[in-house]
């Protein structure tokens, strides 16, 4: 294992900017998911033409992970952060004084690859902190993700229902431009590790892949429990609508049992910190596991949906958290391009997740959504089992 010798370590001023960044990223492409019935009518859009912007924000954040991310092992961490952040808030603009449809989703598909700079601050933290609290500090980071995203849709829809959907993205730009502010002023700069040209260091993903069996193994367990979660928000409205007669409103809820996340992220990164990434990430599956086994009683009381949810979410969290703040530690030098491969492969499963449950929901119903992803967290389980422990790996 490669880990830097001196991490300066993160004072509670700086890991609170750090968190803040990674929230306030994180809620850029989500301002717009309650408020796109609101660009539609303004710009007499079909439901099939606005359904692109979130499709275009997904390519672009994916995008952004997969050609920008690696970019973090080859130049100073802090002025790439700062230049996405700086992406975002141009991107406010252009949402903000769109005149058209097409604009709008040009803004979309940017504000996607710019709001993936929540993935270079991960491996930002994990250079930055202590190895001993790595865990900790990546599961605060990560806490403030997925509050961003809640925030997002909240903020976005209390403003947009209140004063336009164009004030939400003026908000949007005063906000990033304060992290902007505080992140010049408190985020040291920090030594790139790698001389690589750009087309070298996109060749290196494979080679990590190939060389580092840990990262092989922790990714396509993320992947196999991220087509189980990608199977449950994607057909999540269309079953309850089936089952119990509910709309998006009542949909919407389910968000909030579903952010169980927010309150694992940390004490599931002190957990890895002390015994390493094995049992929380055998804990993040079981509960993935039970997750599925509750929505099959989804029929019978929309509770068991919202309980599954918070199991799901849970579930999730505890296996992405814990699996990151070990990768990012096994080779300082390629922190970033470790990141990406995880991230694409968890995107990856979530994206074949959505493709999976509407192609079971609408050949066998629920149940067989529910059983389609139990097969894939089944397989996560089994591939986890098979694999040697930090310890073995290292002896050998």
């Amino acid at each position: 294992m490669n880990s830097s010798a001196a991490a300066p370590g993160l004072s509670t001023g700086l890991t609170i900017v750090l968190f803040a960044t990674i929230f306030s990223c994180a809620s850029t492409i989500h301002y717009q998911t309650p408020m796109i019935a609101l660009m539609a009518a303004e710009f007499g859009a079909s439901p099939a033409q606005i359904g692109w912007l979130p499709t275009l924000a997904q390519v672009g954040f994916a995008s952004g992970i997969a050609f920008l991310t690696p970019l973090g092992d080859r130049i100073d961490k802090k002025k790439l952060i700062l230049a996405r952040i700086a992406g975002c808030a141009v991107m406010s603009v252009v949402f903000a004084t769109a005149d058209s449809l097409a604009v709008l989703l040009f803004a979309g598909l940017f504000m996607g690859v710019f709001a993936s700079t929540s993935q270079d601050i991960v491996p930002l933290v994990a250079q930055l902190a202590h190895p001993a609290e790595r865990g900790k500090l990546v599961g605060t980071v990560l806490s403030g993700l997925m509050l961003g995203i809640l925030f997002g849709r909240l903020a976005g829809g209390f403003i947009a229902a209140s004063f336009g959907w164009r004030a939400a993205y003026w908000a949007l730009l005063c906000l990033l431009l304060v992290i902007f502010a505080f992140f010049v002023w408190r985020v040291p700069s920090v030594k790139s590790h790698s001389t690589l040209s750009y087309v070298a260091l996109m060749r290196s993903l494979a080679t990590l892949v190939r060389e580092y069996p840990e990262l092989r193994r922790a990714s396509l367990v993320q992947g196999l429990l991220g087509v189980a979660y990608g199977s449950f928000w994607a057909t999540l409205a269309l079953m309850m609508a089936d089952l119990h007669g509910l709309g998006a409103a009542a949909t919407g809820l389910i968000a909030i049992p579903g952010a169980a996340g927010v309150l694992i992220a940390q004490p599931v990164g002190r957990w890895v910190d002390r015994r390493g990434p094995r049992p929380a990430v055998l804990l993040g599956i079981v509960l993935v596991l039970a997750a599925y086994l509750v929505f099959g009683l989804a029929a019978f009381a929309v509770a068991f949906v919202a309980i599954g949810a918070l199991l799901l979410d849970g579930g999730i969290r505890a296996t992405s958290v814990s699996n990151q703040a070990y990768l990012t530690g096994i080779d300082a030098q390629a922190r970033s391009r470790i990141n990406t491969v995880f991230i694409l492969h968890m995107f990856g499963g979530n994206a074949i997740g959505a493709f999976v449950g509407s192609v079971a929901l609408s050949n066998g119903g629920w149940l067989a959504v529910c059983a389609s992803a139990l097969a894939f967290a089944a397989m996560a389980l089994y591939l986890f089992w098979r694999a040697p422990s930090a310890a073995t790996q290292r002896s050998n």
